[in-house]
């Protein structure tokens, strides 16, 4: 007959003691909430009873709480220890059947228990929805059943443990064998939860193998119910992190474009709003470089939670958590688990063996559960080894990592050698997350005999899966799928760091071969062969990690090196320049040897290489690089020679770059009658040299010139590419440039805003083409007048270019000096100067002492100088411009002009009147000859021309003068805009030299 129950409360103790696993704690926390609402006290107690005290004492201790003792009956609540079920039936016929007025209990799990926990009777929570869950629960502990009144201001209160959150992604199997580690749990937990919005963001830190991962995981599992989202994100490479973090958006129910830039962007925006979910949890995996990837962790009312071998994270604004190995109870207890055959001293024995590291625990207890060998016979081989020659594989591996890792491949040979044969596969892929399914795409007539039975034998390629997930050596990308589905389906596999660097030290040179043709082989076929198309970025992140472990470099396959050159025109596009140049300078080396000095190959590839040098602003290295390489073109093929015009394009940009503008002038025009005639017009590479010449001419300050090549450029593009691909968009940054140096700002910003907007959208936020198109998106509304989303803007690109590109980037400097100048005029003085300092010197590093770009910022600097007072200073450092400009540029630059004006103030302000005057009159006549008499260089010369006449008492003339020019400011710019009003209200006007992309 069923046992006699006190209703909670009766005896006036309103109190119950949940007493749960902490694998349940999920459910503890929802029961608590349950019984709260009705008023009962309620005390959580988590289970973990000592491996030296006997199950009666620690469920004697349990009843010293007061009140009711409800129970959280599962399997893991009687692992924990571990326990047998003999030690428990016991325990629960001692201690709990004689007070059974004092115990309660609930189940929340369908696996066999001890006999003995009948004792309890237990109400069954499993199989049922969250209302009728709450009714047996209140119904066993005898409280009421009925609905409450709503007088909780409707708060929703803990979520049901059966229900995941609305949204929830890339999250790992729970491992049903994860051990101990509560303190840092909790530790972790409390953190997130006692920080402020925005800042909730807790790293778990810890050496190879000690289990960050399963600890995060683990974290979900428990405290996953707080959350609405909750997605998991690899983060050991910037590219990819940003592809899974923009896979987010349709999850998100975020209405975006189909290119992955749009998608992030709206995210990211949508986390830190916290809409439509405020409650969300982000974990980035092995992020183990937190300054390619600090820029992107998502602000907001979440929380984020960070894997990482490098502590550096907290310089990041991240509370560290260090996960040391374990202690050795958990260690003991997990191997027992893992391996029930071993006692308790020979599981301490073999933990003190393995040095307590969580990996090789796992590793080792698996197959050693499974074989004969005695642990004392283990261990003698750690000792004493397979191999005398044990070594550490590294500072962090310990130091029987090695010999454990050959006694336990000895083991996969025995059993599946396939699964062998598809783990050295997977060594010459990069380390983490490893696209196997591009092993399975392959045809069968790539691959040798022994693989392709496993690649086309679905039950052979999942016991080999299977084989490697049993010992822990692998886990499945593909989680929220079966072993089968995900194998069949050619997901991802994730290998440790430490196993990949130990895999392949006895492989067979045979083998090696033949496994790293396939990989090298699989790599070809994943190319997209579309590296300047935003929309396969993605495809080119998940490829190039890849490339050095599969040594691509030493291959003679034509398919393999295209992959090569294909890789360095996608880190060019897409901004990553520092990988790219690394890449660059390693197949430079290797094809040289391999191919020699003069192969097709190695023309193409010095072609890109220059290009990722040229974009952190190495102009003299590959202007020797790019002429070497014209001069043996020209001379062997002849100077129409495609190689050879393309090669001759490089040139042109550098010569731009090193501020030769007459001589780039000059080749870029022979450029594009050469193209012509061998391509005709409407060749994509003729429009490229259209492109470039009008660069050429912008940098002389031929700006009518430019603007009617890029129109023609323009259209051509939009008609030839997609109005979306990356090169009519810069045509459109192009077009919309020398709107704005033509004075012609409303319309320069009209087209810029929408170019920036479609570059977010297509390219991303964060490429340097967006980045671009943003800055010129501020300098045309500082031109206009809007001077609060100019400050917005420059500070913003400013930010990004130099968590993107590096500090001394040619785009970060160029950002820069726009910033300053801004700063200057509308902003804090203070952070101007300094980064006009940084910006001369900068360019001086870069260019040297006589480029004009040096010229230019040191003019820009001069106005600084005078805004603080330093007069003196000021006058000689921008004469020092004028005089350098003029010799770089020529006497009628505009930019020449402009720091013309800037001198005629500096020689009012230190008492040279007349030598002002001069020079602005000359000034004006010369702006009037080369931009025409109503640019907005012409009539900031003439307002100038007119304040230095006032200052020569020349009144007479300089209302003439003045008035002439305020009439024509109006009918250019308007007569309310900011350049009119000013000089209406005789501010003196300067210039602000910006420098150019080339």
């Amino acid at each position: 007959m069923p046992v006699a129950r006190k209703q909670v409360g009766a005896t006036g103790t309103q109190s119950v003691t949940i007493s749960f696993a902490g694998f349940n704690r999920a459910w503890a926390v929802w029961i608590g909430d349950r019984l709260e609402r009705r008023g009962v006290r309620v005390v959580h107690q988590r289970w973990d009873p000592q491996a030296g005290a006997t199950l009666e004492d620690e469920l004697r201790d349990l009843m010293l709480a007061p009140g009711r003792i409800l129970v959280v009956l599962s399997d893991w609540y009687f692992q924990l220890g571990p326990r047998s079920h003999d030690e428990w039936n016991r325990a629960l016929r001692t201690v709990v059947a004689p007070e059974s007025e004092r115990f309660a209990a609930v189940s929340v799990t369908t696996s066999a228990l001890p006999g003995a926990t009948s004792v309890f009777g237990a109400a069954e929570l499993t199989n049922v929805g969250e209302e009728e869950a709450e009714r047996r629960l209140l119904a066993h502990l005898d409280l009421p059943t009925d609905p409450l009144p709503r007088t909780d201001g409707g708060r929703p209160g803990a979520r049901f443990p059966a229900d995941t959150p609305e949204v929830w992604g890339g999250v790992p199997r729970r491992n049903t064998r994860f051990t101990g580690r509560e303190g840092l749990l909790s530790e972790a937990y409390h953190a997130l939860q006692s920080a402020g919005q925005g800042a909730g963001v807790v790293t778990l830190h810890g050496m190879s193998g000690v289990g960050k991962t399963q600890l995060a995981a683990e974290y979900v599992y428990r405290f996953g119910s707080d959350y609405d989202v909750v997605w998991w994100v690899p983060a050991d490479r910037r590219a990819l992190y940003r592809q899974r973090l923009a896979e987010l958006a349709p999850e998100l129910g975020l209405v975006t474009g189909a290119e992955y830039g749009e998608r992030l962007r709206a995210v990211r925006d949508s986390l830190r709003r916290g809409r439509p979910h405020s409650h969300w949890l982000l974990i980035l995996d092995g992020a183990d470089e937190p300054d390619q990837i600090g820029d992107l962790v998502p602000t907001g009312p979440g929380h984020v939670l960070i894997t990482s071998r490098n502590p550096e994270w907290r310089e990041h604004n991240s509370h560290l958590v260090e996960v040391p190995v374990y202690d050795r109870g958990e260690s003991v207890s997990f191997i027992r688990r893992r391996a029930p055959r071993l006692t308790h001293t020979e599981a301490d024995q073999l933990a003190n063996a393995l040095e307590d590291l969580p990996l090789l625990l796992d590793q080792t207890a698996g197959w050693l559960n499974d074989s004969d060998m005695s642990v004392a016979e283990y261990i003698e081989l750690l000792e004493g080894g397979i191999d005398q020659d044990v070594v550490k594989v590294s500072a962090d591996f310990p130091l029987a990592f090695q010999t454990a890792w050959s006694i336990l491949l000895n083991k996969l040979k025995e059993t599946v050698p396939e699964s062998v044969d598809l783990l050295r596969l997977c060594s010459f892929f990069a380390p983490g997350s490893i696209p196997v399914r591009l092993l399975r795409e392959m045809p069968p007539g790539d691959l040798p005999e022994q693989l392709a039975g496993l690649m086309n034998d679905p039950l052979l390629w999942n016991k080999a899966i299977g084989q490697l997930r049993q010992y822990s050596v692998v886990r499945l990308e593909s989680h929220e799928s079966s072993v089968e589905e995900a194998s069949s389906a050619g997901e991802s596999v994730y290998l440790h760091r430490m196993v990949h660097k130990i895999v392949g030290t006895d492989m067979p040179a045979r083998d090696r071969q033949e496994f790293i043709d396939v990989v090298r082989k699989a790599l070809a076929a994943a190319d997209p062969g579309r590296p300047i198309d935003a929309m396969y970025w993605p495809a080119y992140a998940e490829i190039t990690p890849h490339l050095k472990w599969a040594e691509v470099l030493e291959s003679r396959d034509p398919a393999v090196q295209a992959l090569v050159l294909n890789c360095l025109r996608y880190m060019y596009f897409s901004g990553e320049y520092r990988a790219g140049i690394k890449l660059g300078e390693r197949a430079m080396t290797a094809w040289r040897d391999l191919l020699g000095e003069t192969h097709p190959r190695v023309w193409d590839l010095s072609y890109n290489y220059a290009n990722l040098l040229r974009a952190v602003g190495d102009y003299a290295g590959t202007e020797a690089m790019e002429r070497a390489v014209v001069d043996h073109l020209r001379t062997e093929r002849g100077p129409q020679d495609l190689e050879h015009l393309r090669a001759a394009n490089g040139l042109a940009a550098d010569l731009r770059g090193l501020g030769r503008y007459d001589e780039a002038l000059e080749l870029s025009t022979w450029l594009l009658g050469a193209y012509r005639e061998v391509l005709g017009d409407q060749d994509a590479r003729t429009i490229n040299a259209q492109n470039n010449l009008a660069i050429s001419l912008r940098l002389l300050g031929r700006y009518e010139e430019s603007l009617e090549l890029n129109r023609r450029t323009l259209e051509a593009r939009r008609q030839l590419l997609k109005a979306r691909h990356g090169w009519t968009l810069f045509s459109e940054i192009n077009y919309a440039t020398d709107l704005r140096l033509l004075g012609r700002y409303n319309e320069a910003e009209s087209l810029q805003a929408q170019s920036a907007r479609v570059h977010r959208i297509a390219l991303g936020e964060d490429t340097p083409q967006t980045l671009l198109a943003e800055y010129n998106l501020a300098l045309c509304r500082y031109r206009s007048g809007d001077r609060g989303k100019a400050a917005a803007a420059f500070t913003r690109v400013l930010e990004r270019g130099e968590r993107v590109l590096g500090e001394h980037g040619p785009l970060t400097l160029m950002f820069a000096a726009g910033q300053s100048c801004f700063a200057r005029e509308h902003g804090d003085i203070d952070q101007a100067r300094t980064i006009s300092d940084y910006v001369v010197n900068g360019y001086l590093m870069m260019l040297g002492e006589s480029h004009p770009y040096v010229a230019g910022t040191r003019s820009n600097h001069a106005l600084v100088l005078r805004n603080v007072g330093e007069r003196d200073q000021a006058h000689q450092l921008m004469e020092q411009a004028l005089t350098d400009m003029t010799r770089s540029v020529g006497e009628n630059h505009p930019w020449t002009l402009g720091c013309a004006i800037n001198a005629s103030a500096l020689r009012n302000l230190v008492g040279d009147p007349e030598s002002a005057a001069a020079l602005t009159e000359l000034t004006v006549t010369r702006a009037t000859e080369v931009l025409g008499r109503t640019h907005p260089l012409t009539l900031s010369a003439r307002i100038a021309h007119a304040a230095d006449l006032r200052g020569l008492r020349d009144r007479l003339r300089a209302e003439k003068v003045e008035s002439e020019a305020l009439g024509d400011l109006g009918s250019t710019l308007g007569p309310q805009h900011v350049h009119t009003v000013s000089a209406r209200s005789r501010n003196r006007p300067f210039w602000d030299f910006e420098p150019q992309m080339i």
